[in-house]
């Protein structure tokens, strides 16, 4: 190879045993200038190489400057023959070249090259893509082609003698394979070499033949090759081409273990990175690093461990009959002494030794776009530097460094750059902190210039680009959650573009789901205003009104659905559930009222109902000092009379209730076919009395009082002959819209006006859910989660709960209807209700036993996929209470006293006794503001 003509130079990309015979057979031609495959664009970055803040591995990215997203990488290891090559050149101050296909021809060659004419026998092989040591490996008997890599290049060095002999040796088998498999299914290749060799010519025209290439073995014999300058160029005629731009980007060990820019991935970059550095003894040195990482993992690992490693492996590499222990005598070594068998720890050293977590880095005067530089900026004034490594990092927003990380971080996803992604926080659950997961790969780099089309620094391109995807969300949910994005990257000027295509879509958009969809984002956005300084108030009023616009589409959107349809149902109605109370709280906060404070100036609870955390009795009444009183179902400050449902379709409206309340009562549903209106008498606690409804006859028909716990009392006698129609349950609305839901309240100024529209918006929502509980025609899932919701929220006692429940297992109820009813009310961990009620249980499990056989296979799997969410110990317990049966107490005394339970009654002397511990922590200081449903 010295004689007549350039050096060729052969070798297996990223290959250390390459890179070492690259750099001694360049020391014994000492060539004129050094080509190498690349894209030809990059000659003017070689120069950086020798910069000493370019480490690799490093990667060449070329893009299309109008389209970023199509981009290419050409990777360098320090072990890469090419990255040899290029130091070398540079050392030596001899010209560097790459005489690849230009990058402008490769990203805008998109479809398979048409087969060119004489290529048409190569293009019918193309089915069989060959591997060139997979060939040579099976040749030579080893059914690993690393592993014979190894044995015939890494093992037996360089060549002292004759420093040219490995390149001619493999130029000598390849030329064999291209004989045999011609462009071994590579029809691109055969182009690329045409430009090789035109790049070749133009070289030694300009030196002579004093000319060194390196490129990949694969190649050499088509570089021998003696074609016309003619027939290379028809080769080249028509390629597609593209405006490019090249620069040098960090790269990390564990994309060189993938196929990629050369199509040369490598199993154990960390390995061939140990074996090219270790300058001798590489197995002692590598079993050395293995025990250190072991031994930072609290492994018991001692130099005896190491030893002994060290000869196993030489025994098992002469066993095999290999000149030198490789990564497989090593691993079993590995596994065998240190790992004590065990596959775990093992895996562990694949993944930080064999495999690795470097990461290159690349000086400030390599070409970057702008935001890839203020990106930069910013990295380094928050010392957020990238790592291969994932790492977890925790963030106290109430800090400036952290916050402004977390700013950071929420901008960049915005812009599609994940390099980081949110987890939840351990030991908080509170909006000031934060938890991410880091990790820096290097497509973020194709990311950044993809991105700096839309600005030149981070905050004026995520800004730029949430008002681009404002004005092309799809749906409402897309801009409420880009909303919420919004406010956790700190960007303030893009709301308003945001706020304009959420109202526009809010007003247009009727589907009660996709409204439903969308609250929860937006009402989680309110929640951020105070730890980062964000002003909410324009989101508070879109979230109120999207609120008010679910609870009127709600009842009738509930009716006529399938299985599923009616389980995804279920699904909205919880989230509205906790985006309302969320929105209460947030909303509260941001006026600087106590949104667990009763309106007025007295606040105490009624004598019959206690006091909510709306400032209402139980029976969903103000207390009387508030000076203002709703009747079950009924909001007094919605704008709207709350109406009675009577039977003929007609609503009446209430009458005002003389007395201190001063408020409203509904008039409960009455059997008539005319309309009906009754006057409620005032109640100390505010709460609905007993109302006089006409019957059929005429004669006045008391209707059942609310009981203290939620309950409803037995209804009189009517006596003889009197039509009667029993009141339902205290909020219970049988038919038509839930009460309350009138038009839309008015954005209202911060004060008495919008904490009363607050605490209107949670009743209202309570009037909804009682609307759906005692509708016949809303889906029984749907119909249990609503009396669950309400008995969560002490609207209903114990007892109504109960009732409802009998009704919904009732025999005149389809079983499938049924079960239906138990898994809206007891899934999603209502276990425990069955636990500490067994009155509720008795009624499961006395519907459960008295289903028919034939419909017993249909309500299975409803029945097991509710009970199976329980946890372990939930369920045990349940079993138990089964197996002892509901009438069985292990308190002979209360037997006959009250239905089966663990209590006769709730102990409140207890209870009386954690009231103050409860005060403190919800920092309630006051007598006067009691707690819900504690020592009452």
């Amino acid at each position: 190879m010295t004689g007549a003509g350039p050096l060729l130079l052969g070798v297996r990309h990223h290959g250390p045993g390459s890179a070492r015979a690259v750099r001694a057979a360049l020391d014994a031609a000492r060539p004129a200038a050094v080509l190498i495959e690349g894209p030809p664009e990059a000659d003017a970055l070689i120069p950086l190489a020798a910069d000493p803040e370019l480490r690799p591995p490093v990667a060449l990215l070329a893009h299309a400057v109008d389209e970023p997203g199509r981009s290419a990488f050409w990777p360098f290891a320090a072990f890469s023959p090419e990255w040899v090559a290029v130091r070398w050149a540079l050392e030596h101050g001899v010209p560097a070249r790459f005489i690849d296909l230009p990058a402008a021809h490769t990203l805008a060659w998109d479809a398979e090259l048409p087969a060119a004419e004489g290529e048409s026998e190569a293009a019918e092989g193309e089915q069989v893509r060959v591997d060139p040591l997979a060939a040579l490996a099976g040749a030579a008997g080893y059914d690993d082609p690393e592993r014979w890599w190894e044995d015939a290049v890494e093992h037996r060095g360089a060549g002292e003698r004759d420093p040219f002999a490995p390149f001619e040796a493999l130029a000598e088998a390849m030329g064999a394979l291209r004989e045999r498999y011609g462009a071994g299914g590579r029809p691109r290749d055969l182009v690329r070499e045409a430009q090789m060799r035109l790049r070749l010519r133009a070289a030694r025209k300009e030196f002579g033949d004093t000319v060194a290439v390196v490129c990949g073995a694969w190649h050499v014999p088509a570089l021998r090759e003696r074609t016309t300058v003619t027939a290379d160029r028809a080769l080249l005629k028509g390629l597609p081409k593209v405006k490019t731009e090249l620069t040098w980007v960090p790269w990390t060990h564990r994309r060189l273990a993938r196929s990629s820019g050369y199509g040369a991935g490598i199993d154990s970059p960390g390995w061939y990175g140990h074996l090219f550095h270790a300058p001798d003894r590489p197995v002692e040195r590598w079993l050395t690093k293995v025990a250190g990482l072991l031994r930072e993992e609290d492994r018991i690992v001692s130099s005896a461990h190491v030893i002994e490693a060290v000869r196993l492996a030489d025994t098992l590499a002469a066993m095999r009959g290999r000149p030198l222990p490789g990564l497989g005598e090593t691993t079993d070594a590995v596994r065998a002494v240190m790992c004590e068998g065990s596959d775990v720890p093992l895996a562990l050293v694949h993944d930080r030794l064999v495999v690795g977590d470097v990461l290159g880095e690349v000086p400030e005067s390599a070409p970057a776009v702008p935001l890839q530089r203020d990106l930069g900026r910013q990295q380094r004034s928050l010392r957020l530097r990238p790592e291969a490594l994932e790492r977890e990092l925790e963030l106290d927003l109430r800090g400036d460094t952290d916050a402004g990380r977390s700013r950071l971080l929420h901008r960049l996803r915005l812009l599609g750059i994940g390099w980081g992604e949110p987890g939840p926080s351990r030991g908080s659950t509170g909006t000031f902190r934060e938890t991410w997961r880091l990790r820096w790969e290097p497509e973020l780099s194709v990311r950044v210039a993809e991105a700096g089309v839309w600005g030149t620094t981070v905050a004026a391109a995520a800004r730029a680009r949430a008002e681009a995807d404002a004005a092309d969300a799809g749906t409402l949910a897309d801009v409420t959650a880009l909303a919420e994005r919004c406010l956790l990257a700190g960007l303030p000027d893009a709301l308003p573009a945001v706020m304009r295509a959420l109202a526009d879509r809010a007003a247009l958009d009727t589907d009660v789901g996709h409204l439903a969809q969308a609250l929860p984002a937006l009402v989680r956005s309110l929640r951020y205003g105070d730890v980062r300084g964000t002003d909410t108030h324009a989101l508070s009023d879109v979230a109120a009104a999207l609120a008010e616009r679910i609870f009127v589409g709600l009842p009738p959107a509930c009716t006529a659905l399938d299985s599923d349809a009616a389980e995804q149902m279920r699904g909205h109605v919880d989230a509205v559930h906790t985006s309302v109370g969320l929105l209460r709280e947030a909303l509260g906060s941001a006026t600087g009222t106590d949104p667990g404070a009763a309106s007025g100036t007295g606040g105490a609870a009624g004598a019959a109902g206690g006091t909510d955390a709306d400032g209402a009795g139980s029976d969903g009444a103000e207390g009387t000092g508030s000076g203002e009183a709703a009747g079950v179902g009924a909001a007094a400050d919605m704008g709207t009379a709350p109406t009675a449902t009577v039977g003929t379709g007609e609503s009446a409206p209430a009458i005002p209730a003389p007395g201190a309340g001063g408020g409203v009562a509904s008039s409960p549903a009455v059997g008539a076919d005319r309309s009906a209106s009754a006057a409620a008498p005032s109640h100390a606690g505010g709460g609905a009395a007993a109302a006089s409804v006409p019957g059929a006859s005429g004669s006045p028909v008391s209707a059942p009082a609310p009981a203290a716990d939620g309950g409803a009392l037995s209804p009189p006698d009517p006596g003889a002959g009197a039509s009667v129609t029993t009141a339902p349950a205290p909020g219970i609305v049988p038919e038509g819209p839930a009460p309350g839901i009138g038009e839309s309240m008015p954005p209202g100024p911060e004060g008495p006006d919008r904490v009363r529209r607050l605490r209107g918006l949670r009743r209202c929502w309570r009037g909804v859910l009682r609307g759906l509980a005692g509708r016949d025609a809303v889906a029984g899932v749907v119909r249990g989660r609503a009396v669950r919701l309400l008995m969560d929220e002490g609207e209903l006692g114990a007892g109504e709960a109960a009732r409802l429940m009998g009704v919904a297992l009732s025999r005149g109820t389809p079983p499938v209807e049924a079960a239906a009813w138990i898994e809206g009310f007891v899934g999603g961990g209502g276990g425990l209700l069955l636990v500490h009620d067994e009155r509720l249980l008795g009624l499961v499990d006395s519907w459960l036993t008295g289903v028919p056989a034939e419909a017993f296979t249909d309500v299975l799997p409803l029945l097991r996929r509710t009970f199976a969410a329980y946890d372990p110990g939930v369920r045990r317990t349940l079993g138990e209470l089964v197996r002892r049966g509901p009438g069985e107490r292990s308190d002979p005394g209360a037997r006959g006293l009250t239905a089966p339970g663990f209590g006769v009654e709730p102990d409140a002397g207890r209870a009386d006794a954690v009231r103050p511990v409860l005060r403190l922590l919800l920092g309630i200081t006051t007598e006067e503001k009691n707690l819900t449903g504690v020592g009452s």
